[in-house]
């Protein structure tokens, strides 16, 4: 595992934050990558205090990004994280850092009493679905709709 700090986003990693998400929605069938959208929901989650950005930070750059925000869930009687991206840089991926990210927004999640973490996978990406269920995550019986308003 290679050594990397694990910290929050700060309105100063923005533009690395994009370039991450254009790499993430290259493979997500179901976005299209536009960098002033993503860099106005980034700054949304930065400013937003039921949300969370956590970076992984090596050799003095942002290499990895996970995000979450929170959700009311009938079904917990409170609150559960809607993890919405996940993506390290592909000159980093293999060496835990997409571990170490998960581990900590667990971490921030736990902190806070928070039941559930959830989070949507392009059903095509074995790679992503593969390391979920190696972490222990497990596949539902729900699936997600979606419809533009």
């Amino acid at each position: 595992m290679v050594q990397a700090l694990i910290r929050p986003a700060r309105p100063a990693d923005l533009e690395a934050l994009v370039g991450l998400l254009r790499l993430l929605f290259s493979i997500e069938a179901d976005f299209a990558f536009d960098p002033a959208r993503q860099r106005q929901g980034l700054a949304m989650l930065l400013a937003h205090d039921g949300a969370v950005v956590l970076v992984a930070e090596a050799a003095g750059e942002v290499v990895g990004m996970c995000s979450g925000q929170l959700t009311i869930s009938t079904a917990e009687g409170g609150f559960a994280l809607l993890v919405e991206d996940m993506v390290v840089a592909e000159a980093w991926q293999g060496r835990g850092l997409g571990r170490e990210l998960l581990t900590a927004l667990e971490q921030w999640a736990a902190a806070r009493k928070i039941g559930r973490l959830q989070l949507l996978a392009d059903r095509n990406n074995t790679a992503a679905l593969e390391f979920y269920r190696k972490l222990g995550w497990q596949a539902t019986e729900l699936i997600c709709l979606r419809r533009r308003c």
